[in-house]
Parts: structure tokens; C-alpha cells; sequence
């Protein structure tokens, strides 16, 4: 069948049956599509903002005084690369101001010496040195430390007042002293070769191979429980306890329920025996040094609380 088409098309005068007969000649223009996200461009929104978010945190680092691991001293902080032991009672910690955790892992004589304290013929020569890395602020200075000691083996009621060894200080160029009193950060004290770390609080040591005593700073800094605050007391009993080892003297428990603890009972980590007996169970060293005998004593900071002529719980060997 033939038709015609209506004036004006285009096309001519004919067309067929196989043309739609909906169809449009009119010239519409494509429908808009939404703008879509290429995979090729996203980098061109993201990287920008990961440009700004850098910055950002470039700039609030340096305010807050960030450092780089290079950049000198550690920086003190209570993020320890070791184990650290929540445990409970009075071994615990206390908690106070921040501690350098790790330092150089070697020392530094602290300059001065002295003359011979005490009577007796035995005169032990001694150094005093810190640990190199730490931050002076932490314990009050070289200098504090070393008049700390001094002045706690110079008392009357240290181990001088036996009457049988006697002390004196040295300088750096003491060719053998019999020991170096060491101010030690913790992860340097646990060291395999000074403290360990068989008890996993924080205490002081003598260690006779390297003829060092180890002074925890973070005891130094903190004390112990038992001593409810008395930094003082706490640490002329860290010096006289170490010393006590060099002497030979043994850890051990309270002589007497209610009285005062010998110098050599690990005050540390409290004055019960059942308590320090227990925490020692880790310790193949010292695991059955203390009874479980419910004896309860009161700290005590010198192996002579009562002065020359006195008998002590642990004279010197």
C-alpha cells in the first residue's frame, strides 16, 4: 500500500509499512545524564585532601613539642617496650611523675669523692655514677643524686656504725672501685646481665659480676608503697638494702611481728611476710628467703636504726 506523506517531510512523497508509524522527525536533544565519578579522576579530589590532612598533622605535632626517635634523650613516658606488671598490693608502683623508661644503657661517673667514712679496717671504695640518656629534671640532677648517697653512708646508723668495714667515694680515675652505685631507668635494670626480670615489679639490685648496685629510677623517682610518701626514707632504704648485698648479707623477712623491718627484707614490695614470700615465688633466687609466717613489721630505712653499739638484724659480714 502506498501512502503519502504529509507536506513538508523530508523525506519524500513514500514510505512503507516497516517504518514505525509512531515515529518522530523531529531533531530532540539527547537527554542530560548526572555527572558520574571516572575511576581515572578520583585522584584528582583525594589527593588534595590527603595533602591538607598531612599538613595538618605536620603542624600539630610540632606544637605539641613531638620529636623525632633521633632527636636526643628519650622522652619520658610510661609506654614501655617491656613487659609491664599490673599486678596488685604493695609491690605496685605508686603513681607520680613521668619517668624516663629507657636510656643509653651505659653510665657516667658523676664527678666528686670524699674522705673515709667509718672505723673499720675493711674500707670499701665506691663511684657513683647515672645512666647516660635521661633526663636530669626526672631525679634533681647528677649532683642530688650523689649527695643522696653520700649522705646516707656517712649517717651513723648506715653500716658504718658496725665498726668493722668502712666507706669512701672515689673519682673517675680509681683504677678498681669495690662497687658503682648506678641511677638505672627500668628497661636498662631488667637487663639479663643487671636486675632480670624474674620479679616483675620495679627494684633495685646488686649485681657482683659487673660490681654495680642498680638503683631503679622509677623507684628512685616514686618510692614504694609501704613508705606511704616518705621519698626520703624510701631511698636511703634503696642505698643501705643494695649495700647490704655487697656486704653478703641475704634477702630476708620481718625478725619480729610488729617491729621494725630489717634492711634486708625487700621493703620494696612490702613489709608482710606473706605477701613478699609469695611475690618472690618467681625468683628462683630468692624464693625461699621469706617464710609465710603472717609477721606484719614497720618500714625501716637503716641496718642500725638505733645508732653504734646497737645490734642489727644484718650486720656485715
Amino acid at each position: 500500500m502506498v501512502t503519502r506523506r504529509p507536506p513538508g517531510d523530508p523525506r519524500g512523497t513514500r514510505r512503507t509499512n516497516a517504518e514505525p508509524l509512531t515515529a518522530s522527525w523531529r531533531l530532540e536533544p539527547p537527554p542530560r545524564r548526572r555527572p558520574t565519578l571516572s575511576v581515572h579522576n578520583w585522584r584528582v579530589y583525594v589527593i588534595p585532601l590527603l595533602i591538607v590532612l598531612t599538613v595538618v598533622v605536620i603542624v600539630e605535632t610540632a606544637r605539641s613539642g613531638g620529636s623525632s626517635p633521633h632527636s636526643g634523650a628519650p622522652v619520658a613516658t610510661e609506654h614501655a617496650p617491656i613487659p609491664v606488671f599490673t599486678g596488685s598490693g604493695t609491690a605496685v608502683l605508686p603513681s607520680g611523675p613521668a619517668i624516663s623508661q629507657a636510656g643509653a644503657g651505659t653510665w657516667h661517673i658523676v664527678p666528686g669523692s670524699g674522705p673515709v667514712i667509718g672505723k673499720g679496717p675493711h674500707v670499701f671504695r665506691y663511684q657513683v655514677a647515672v645512666e647516660d640518656g635521661v633526663d636530669p629534671a626526672s631525679y634533681g640532677g647528677d649532683d642530688a643524686f650523689a649527695r643522696d648517697v653520700d649522705a646516707t653512708l656517712a649517717d651513723p646508723r648506715s653500716w658504718i656504725a658496725a665498726g668493722t668495714v668502712s666507706l669512701q667515694r672515689v673519682a673517675a680515675g680509681f683504677p678498681k672501685p669495690d662497687f658503682v652505685i648506678s641511677l638505672t631507668t627500668p628497661n636498662t635494670a631488667h637487663r639479663p646481665d643487671l636486675c632480670g626480670f624474674d620479679v616483675r615489679y620495679e627494684s633495685s639490685c646488686w649485681r657482683p659480676s659487673a660490681h654495680r648496685i642498680v638503683i631503679d629510677l622509677a623507684r628512685w623517682v616514686r618510692g614504694a608503697l609501704a613508705f606511704d610518701g616518705d621519698l626520703g626514707s624510701y631511698r636511703q632504704f634503696a642505698i643501705n638494702h643494695a649495700i647490704g648485698g655487697v656486704f653478703g648479707n641475704p634477702q630476708v623477712g620481718c625478725g619480729t611481728d610488729g617491729g621494725l623491718a630489717p634492711v634486708m627484707m625487700q621493703q620494696d614490695f612490702g613489709v608482710a611476710d606473706d605477701y613478699v614470700h609469695d611475690v618472690n615465688q618467681t625468683d628462683p633466687t630468692n624464693r625461699n628467703r621469706v617464710a609465710r609466717d603472717g609477721k606484719v613489721c614497720h618500714v625501716n630505712a637503716w641496718p642500725y636504726p638505733q645508732g653504734p653499739g646497737v645490734p642489727a638484724n644484718n650486720p656485715p659480714n
